[in-house]
């Protein structure tokens, strides 16, 4: 249950997909990719992924680690899902 309360705060799934489909980033570029995130909620997010063992920092900036990207590999089919069922949404 731990591991889905912390992908179910605000911007956490964000910013681990974020950094798995677009590799390392700086703090700017990272914010930049999700748009609407505040500095501080993306601080506490990359604060509690880094404490999860999600997310690492490099010199590259912030990147996904190995667990990190074995949590995105699962999530992927939930993607597709979400897809569908929106889509259904849409046509009802």
């Amino acid at each position: 249950m731990a591991l889905f309360d912390l992908l179910g705060r605000r911007w956490a799934m964000g910013v681990l997909w974020t950094l798995s489909e677009q590799g390392p980033c700086t703090f700017r570029a990272l914010q930049s990719l999700c748009e609407t995130i505040s500095p501080a909620v993306l601080n506490a997010r990359l604060k509690e992924l880094q404490a999860a063992g999600f997310v690492g920092k490099s010199s590259d900036g912030y990147l996904v680690t190995g667990l990190g990207l074995e949590v995105y590999e699962a999530l992927r089919p939930l993607s597709n899902v979400s897809k569908v069922w929106a889509k259904a949404l849409g046509e009802g």
